[in-house]
């Protein structure tokens, strides 16, 4: 779809009538005048549409004459509505745009004897001119009783009362954190509002920029490796909204999988309304199929938290799971000579390096997809093919046993510079067994040659590796350097670095959350339940999680260098197991009942289901979208 972005400047101009420029007073040769003097802002206002769509077309505002047309509107509103020019796909829909707003006046005056004073504008924009009126109205209602910024407020003091991430430590660290927690939450549709659906969550999140810029707002794999995550652990019934997206997008799925020759469904490098591939370059459509993996992935990780086996049998999400496993099988080929299952012609998250053969972050992905997807067919009581679990076992993972350390590829070279984080992903967030010795290898190669020009999220999975490692001074500078990426003072973050690359980068903050909520918890969950292994990484006395949901249950978990403390705050129903924690390695149980709090010193362990549930409470109960 085509997406509005209004931006309003506020231009401050020089009082003077006789001013021959009308410039502003820093550039004005006019007397200027005292500052209890009245001023004066003049207001522009420039609206671009634009479609994501592979030309990336732009249009200025003169330019939509015949597609979309001005209208008065009662008190002074202001509307616009029209559709795409052009479809996502040949034949496909034109998607209706509707906006109102209210307009911003000329001038806006500060009076002699005023020191500050606020104007209010409204801007709706919808699919149909119903829904943004409506929404336009309860606005003005709202505005009318001077409530609407307390509506405001009272929203998002309900969603932090139900999360928070902070921390004992160094102010900026802090501030990031919360940041990073507050831009996320803000790229998702309202919980449980009418007509809640998920579009996806874009790399920069909603549709900005302007040709090129910030992906037009497709849905990468970003969403599902690097946001979903902390949403996940937060908002269940959000996280459920993000897989529905893709189960919507799963015909799209299986016709790009079908136009590549391939069986099972693949899911778009970058997808947009219908799940076809909108990629404006074919060799990452093509190529980039771990894409497949981090959707898989997110399915996983929500069973597991959640036991909502509704959505995987009646749902969709199941259909989803099997046609990624069909793809994996369809698209390996045997290697008589190596006696695996090779995967040739892809391109890992290292994007420096096109059409390689057994990518291992890639190969471990199918892997796990493949596993996932016999298990669950166990759990639902269907039929596991064979094939599935043979490619899984006979994949090639490739591995130097000579230097101890995973190969990016077949034919990888120490040495040779990376992009951004791919084989450090191994272990965690993708599930993977490693040797404290090779995890180390791993990381201290692929840290040397990771370019610096690289996406805000890297620096993250380095982080958290070293924390596995238990090296906290080494954990904490690069964690320092993951929010390299966030400008001052909004905290909003780039891409890159410099400041290049898309603005408002959910992936780098998404990232960048996983590193403290994940990396320093030590929080993996699993089909037995969520492990932690907390570590205060230097300069970081004590970390605080709030509002962490696991099978129905709500929990507070922090932990200083001494102690870790659990909480149950809150039940969603009977359904919901009884939990407990297990510590290691002494395999100590500690039960978790709802209003009581439980400290032990800092160990790790495990939260799991009680042995003590009654016969009732087992997950076939799980009633969906209740959480």
């Amino acid at each position: 779809m085509r997406t509005a972005h209004c931006r309003t400047s506020w231009l401050s101009v020089c009082p003077s009538p006789a001013c021959p420029r009308g410039a502003g007073p820093s550039r004005c040769c006019c007397p200027q005048p005292s500052p209890r003097k009245a001023q004066t802002w003049t207001c522009t206002r420039v609206l671009t549409f634009r479609e994501p769509g592979k030309e990336g077309a732009g249009f200025a505002a003169r330019e939509f004459g015949r597609e979309l047309i001005p209208e008065a509107w009662p008190y002074s509103h202001r509307y616009l509505y029209g559709h795409t020019l052009t479809p996502e796909q040949p034949g496909g829909p034109q998607q209706e745009v509707h906006m109102l707003w209210t307009p911003a006046p000329p001038d806006l005056t500060l009076g002699e004897d005023e020191e500050e004073r606020t104007w209010d504008f409204l801007t709706v924009v919808g699919s149909s001119r119903a829904e943004a009126q409506a929404c336009l109205t309860e606005a003005l209602q709202l505005q009318a009783r001077g409530a609407l910024y307390t509506a405001h407020a009272q929203a998002w003091a309900q969603l932090w009362a139900e999360c928070g991430l902070d921390m004992v430590g160094p102010l900026p660290l802090r501030q990031a954190l919360r940041g990073s927690l507050y831009y996320l939450l803000s790229a998702l549709p309202q919980p449980k509002a009418p007509g809640y659906i998920c579009h996806g969550l874009s790399p920069g999140g909603l549709s900005n920029g302007s040709r090129e810029e910030c992906y037009w707002g497709h849905v990468f794999w970003d969403q599902d490796l690097w946001m979903f995550p902390n949403i996940l652990m937060f908002h269940p019934e959000a996280a459920r909204a993000i897989l529905e997206y893709r189960i919507r997008t799963l015909g799209g799925a299986l016709g790009n999988a079908q136009n590549l020759g391939y069986q099972g469904a693949k899911f778009a490098w970058e997808s947009a309304g219908s799940g076809l591939e909108v990629c404006p370059e074919d060799i990452y459509g093509t190529q980039e199929v771990h894409v497949n993996g981090a959707v898989v992935l997110a399915f996983e990780l929500y069973y597991h938290t959640t036991q909502d086996l509704q959505l995987f049998r009646e749902a969709g999400g199941w259909d989803v799971v099997r046609a990624v496993a069909e793809f994996w099988c369809s698209r390996v080929e045997w290697s008589p000579r190596e006696e695996k299952y090779h995967l040739r012609g892809v391109m890992s998250p290292d994007e420096y390096h096109s059409g390689i053969n057994n990518s291992v972050y890639t190969n471990v992905l199918v892997q796990n997809s493949l596993r996932f997807a016999a298990a669950l067919a166990q759990d639902l009581g269907l039929p596991v093919p064979s094939q599935w679990l043979a490619v899984a076992d006979k994949i090639k993972v490739p591995f130097d046993v000579e230097q101890n350390f995973h190969p990016e590829f077949d034919g990888y070279e120490p040495g040779e510079v990376v992009k951004q984080a791919d084989v450090v992903l191994l272990g965690y967030p993708v599930p993977f067994s490693l040797s404290p010795d090779v995890r180390r290898k791993n990381l201290e190669i692929y840290e040397a040659v990771t370019s610096p020009q690289g996406p805000a999220m890297t620096w993250s999975m380095f982080a958290v590796g070293w924390m596995e490692l238990k090296d906290t001074a080494r954990a904490r500078g690069l964690l320092d350097r993951s929010f390299a990426s966030m400008a001052e003072p909004f905290k909003v973050w780039t891409e890159n670095a410099d400041g290049s690359g898309a603005v408002n980068f959910l992936t780098g903050m998404g990232g960048f959350l996983q590193a403290v909520l994940f990396g320093c918890t030590g929080f993996r969950v699993t089909r037995a339940g969520v492990t932690f292994d907390p570590v205060c990484v230097s300069g970081i006395s004590r970390v605080s999680v709030s509002g962490i949901f696991y099978q129905g249950n709500k929990l507070n978990f922090s932990f200083s260098e001494d102690s870790v403390t659990v909480e149950v705050t809150a039940r969603a129903g009977p359904w919901a197991p009884r939990l407990e924690a297990e510590l290691w390695p002494s395999q100590a149980r500690l039960s978790l009942l709802p209003g009581h709090t439980v400290s032990f010193p800092r160990s790790a362990g495990q939260i799991q289901r009680s042995p003590a549930n009654l016969p009732g409470s087992s997950s076939s109960g799980f009633p969906g979208r209740t959480f």
